[in-house]
């Protein structure tokens, strides 16, 4: 627990670093706590039955009567997923979100029966005190609406973070305000926090509009042909164009995956998306002319229970591919989702339809992270004296360290820390301060970090090696193994088809639970570790596999 400190402000980070997820970290002057975001991470392939990963939440525990508020930048699952979660662990005094993260909150709080009524919505002119924290915003372009940026200013200096950012300046929605941006530089900024996603990306990133552009070229090309468009749900703009595309060429558009139809409601019910009127529902979609109508769907990522991942392999029971519709990628692969593309696209060209991916001349994606001389644009305007790279992998953050430094940032002043880490802000000055707990917390159905380390290790060796049980009636009382051991297993080995391993086993358990009982002090612990221990190097040596061993020591009078 931090030690109360009146003249210090400190910033601590909870997620975000080392990683592109579970963004969260804090302010914290004297009494008064603010946090910035409140994300979740979803589990790589090796998290066996973890549904999402969160950030430790112990430092704002063991703080909670000092938060004020929870400040949000926009609504992406990696800033708002966590809020659910943090509702349920720590009490929220309020929560201050753009209009469109707000109600995407709303519903994620409603689908979770959690009932809160202090969230708010900010606007770009909106100020905020908390004791003697002073809070404003300033928008930036990112792919969702209602994106901020929030400047923090204690006593002790100005902390400005960017939230996710790039510079466009031919954006499908409302401008960045580089002058705002510049005012803030022009006074006096001690820290910049800054979005290092793309940190590894030279020059700039691609307009938004010059996506729309090929996305119209594209419709422009196959007038007659059904298109079916893959993208990301949370790219409103995206989706926007998509739709006033569709309006021009007289389409109307059926949608497919829960994540797309949970975000275009609310931002149509927002006024972010017009033209409601084109929607249609499967059944109308199919009994129309292929050039009437456009399947909008997730699945970019190539997920196996997605839409487009279903209709690829024909497993859909709204859609069926024909042989001259138009699948579109509009959207980036994620890291470590490229072989599960692969296999989709695969399947479409299998299915005789032509695929188009975004590539270097097709420019049918643009992110919405700052490539390396948009970076360098932020750190001119804001004018930092100290920076923290954020939002990345430990490459990308030593990657906008670099930047930061030849921007005239000297090295010492720039920061690449890990989670748990914490800085601290005195007089305009700022230093390593102390670490805090900072692991991942895994979230398995409705347990929260009661999923370790232990258990994640037993269900992978599960998952590739099984498990053998030894089944075994023993008197205890007379030391006497009544019969022979009997071994079933689930994942390891088909019982009826290995008979003679199967016995082999049997065997060498029989000889290690009838040596265990000629032991004067056996007991049942020490010989269900017995059996687990001598059975494991001999069923590796016999087969070159590593089950987990489980004993089950039946206690049988005689």
């Amino acid at each position: 627990m931090i030690k109360k400190q009146p003249n210090e402000t400190k910033i601590v980070v909870l997620g975000g670093l080392g990683e592109v997820g579970k963004n969260m970290y804090c302010v914290m002057h004297k009494d008064a706590i603010v946090i910035i975001d409140a994300g979740v991470s979803f589990p790589e392939s090796e998290l066996m039955g973890i549904d999402y990963v969160l950030p430790d939440f112990t430092f704002l525990k063991e703080n909670e009567d000092k938060i004020k508020a929870l400040l949000i930048t926009h609504g992406h699952e990696d800033h708002i997923g966590g809020i659910p979660f943090l509702l349920q662990s720590i009490k929220i005094p309020a929560i201050y979100a753009p209009n469109h993260a707000k109600e995407l909150i709303a519903v994620k709080l409603q689908d979770k029966n959690i009932r809160y009524d202090n969230l708010f919505v900010y606007t770009e002119d909106t100020r905020l005190k908390f004791k003697d924290i002073e809070i404003e915003f300033f928008r930036i372009t990112h792919s969702i609406p209602d994106s901020h940026g929030i400047s923090i200013k204690t006593p002790d200096g100005r902390i400005v973070t960017t939230g996710d950012y790039k510079f466009d300046l031919t954006p499908i929605g409302p401008m960045a305000n580089l002058y705002k941006m510049a005012c803030l530089g022009h006074e006096g900024v001690d820290l910049l926090i800054s979005d290092s996603t793309n940190a590894l990306n030279e020059g700039f990133s691609n307009s938004e509009s010059v996506v729309d552009e090929t996305l119209g070229e594209m419709f422009e090309k196959y007038k007659t042909n059904r298109i079916i468009i893959a993208t990301f749900a949370s790219n409103i703009y995206r989706v926007k164009h998509i739709f006033e595309t569709c309006y021009k060429h007289n389409r109307k558009i059926c949608i497919f995956g829960r994540s797309m139809e949970n975000n275009i409601n609310i931002s149509i019910n927002a006024g972010y998306i017009d033209h409601k009127e084109l929607l249609v529902s499967p059944e109308e979609a199919n009994n129309l002319k292929p050039g009437e109508v456009t399947i909008l769907c997730t699945g970019s990522q190539g997920e196996p229970l997605a839409a487009l991942s279903r209709i690829s392999n024909g497993t859909h029971k709204q859609i069926k591919l024909r042989p001259d519709d138009i699948v579109i990628f509009s959207s980036s692969a994620i890291p470590g989702n490229a072989l599960s593309i692969s296999k989709t696209i695969n399947k479409l060209y299998l299915q005789g339809v032509k695929v188009y991916t975004n590539n270097t001349l097709t420019d049918l994606h643009t992110s919405g992270h700052a490539n390396e001389e948009e970076i360098k644009l932020m750190i001119r305007l804001i004018k930092p004296k100290y920076l923290m790279p954020f939002h990345g992998d430990y490459r990308m953050l030593k990657r906008q360290a670099d930047i930061g430094i030849n921007c005239g940032i000297p090295k010492e002043n720039t920061f690449i820390l890990k989670n748990g880490d914490s800085l601290v802000l005195k007089n305009h000055v700022i230093t390593k301060g102390e670490s805090m707990p900072g692991a991942d917390v895994y979230v398995d159905g409705n347990r929260i970090g009661e999923v370790g380390s232990a258990v994640l290790k037993d269900r992978k060796i599960m998952a590739n090696d099984g498990i053998l049980v030894v089944i075994a009636n023993i008197d205890m009382h007379k030391k006497e193994l009544l019969i022979k051991p009997n071994i079933t297993t689930r994942g390891f080995i088909l019982v009826n088809e290995n008979e003679e391993l199967i016995k082999k086993i049997e065997n060498k358990a029989e000889q290690i639970i009838k040596a265990d009982l000629q032991e004067p002090k056996v007991n049942y612990n020490n010989l269900k570790s017995s059996i687990s221990e001598q059975l494991y190097p001999f069923i590796n040596e016999l087969t070159g596999r590593k089950p987990i061993i489980l004993p089950i020591i039946l206690d049988i009078k005689r």
